[in-house]
C-alpha cells in the first residue's frame, strides 16, 4: 500500500484500498513539481506541501532561474528541506540563459549547483539552438560533477516562458523524428530522464499533437520520459492513456489532484473507477 506523506505516519483511512505504487526512490510514476515561479515559495510553504504530500513528490524543479533572485542561504534551506523528505531538486532549464554568457559562466554554474546541493541539472534549448554534440558535452559535464543530467526535447521552436500561442505558431515546429534521435543519443550518454516539452504538443496549440507523444513513447520507452503536463486536462489524458505510472511534471498546486488520479480514488467522468494497478 502506498505510504503516507511522512513514512513514519499511518495513512488516514488506511482501510480503504488505493492503487499500490512504488515507494521512493521510484523508477516509474515519478512526479516532479514546479517550485517557486508563479508564486513565491519559502521553507514554511514548502514544508506544508511536503509534510502533507511529500510521499508523492519525487522531485522539485526551480523554474525560470528563480533561485538566482533569492538569497543563497534560502536556496540552500529549500534544497535541504527537500532532501529531508527524499525529494530530489532540479535546476529547471535555466542553463539556456547561462550558455549565452559563455563557457566560464557554465563552469561556474555547474560548480555552484553542486555546492548548493542540486541533484539534477535540466538541459534545455527552447529559446536557443545548439549542436547535439555540444549538448552531449553538457550532459557529460553535469555527470562528471556528480549530478544527474535531464535534457529537455520538444518540437516547438521558441518554447518556454509562456510565449503566446500565435507567436509559437509563427515560429513553426520541428520534425518529431529529430527530437527522438536526439533523445536516443542523450539516453545512450547516460541521461537520467528525458523531459518532453509540452509546447507544440499539448500546450499553446489549437489541436493536441498526441501523435507526437505516442511516437516518442514507442521509440524511447515510457520509463525514460517525463512529460510536462501542468494542466489538469493534460495530466488526466496521460494517466488515462498510459496509466498511473507515467512520469509527469506538474505545478506544485496540482500534486493532490494528480495523486488522486494515480491512486484511483477520484477523477473525471472518463477516469472515475478506471485507473487501476495490479501488483503481486
Amino acid at each position: 500500500m502506498i505510504q503516507a506523506a511522512n513514512p513514519t505516519d499511518e495513512r488516514a483511512f488506511g482501510f480503504l484500498r488505493i492503487n499500490e505504487r512504488e515507494t521512493k526512490p521510484r523508477t516509474r510514476g515519478v512526479t516532479e513539481i514546479r517550485g517557486p515561479y508563479y508564486t513565491p515559495m519559502g521553507k514554511r510553504y514548502l514544508q506544508d506541501v511536503l509534510e502533507t504530500m511529500g510521499a508523492y513528490v519525487d522531485a522539485l524543479k526551480f523554474a525560470g532561474g528563480s533561485f538566482s533572485l533569492m538569497p543563497r542561504q534560502v536556496v540552500k534551506e529549500l534544497i535541504d528541506l527537500c532532501h529531508a523528505h527524499d525529494v530530489q531538486v532540479s535546476t529547471g532549464g535555466f542553463i539556456e540563459h547561462v550558455l549565452t554568457q559563455g563557457q566560464e559562466a557554465v563552469d561556474q554554474y555547474v560548480r555552484e549547483c553542486k555546492a548548493l546541493g542540486f541533484d539534477i541539472i535540466e538541459i534545455s534549448c527552447g529559446f536557443i539552438v545548439i549542436p547535439t554534440d555540444d549538448w552531449l558535452r553538457l550532459i557529460d559535464k553535469v555527470q562528471r560533477a556528480g549530478m544527474k543530467a535531464k535534457p529537455e526535447v520538444g518540437i516547438q521552436f521558441g518554447a518556454g516562458g509562456a510565449t503566446a500561442a500565435a507567436e509559437l505558431e509563427a515560429e513553426g515546429t520541428r520534425d518529431p523524428e529529430w527530437a527522438i534521435q536526439q533523445a536516443r543519443r542523450f539516453l545512450d550518454a547516460g541521461a537520467y530522464l528525458i523531459m518532453i516539452e509540452s509546447e507544440g504538443i499539448t500546450e499553446n496549440v489549437k489541436v493536441w499533437r498526441t501523435d507526437v507523444a505516442s511516437r516518442m513513447i514507442n521509440a524511447l520507452g515510457l520509463e525514460n520520459l517525463m512529460f510536462e503536463a501542468a494542466d489538469p486536462d493534460v495530466f488526466a489524458w496521460y494517466v488515462k492513456n498510459y496509466g498511473p505510472e507515467v512520469n509527469l511534471f506538474v505545478d506544485h498546486s496540482q500534486i493532490v489532484q494528480l495523486e488522486c488520479l494515480r491512486a484511483g480514488i477520484w477523477g473525471t467522468k472518463s477516469l472515475w473507477g478506471r485507473v487501476l494497478t495490479y501488483k503481486e
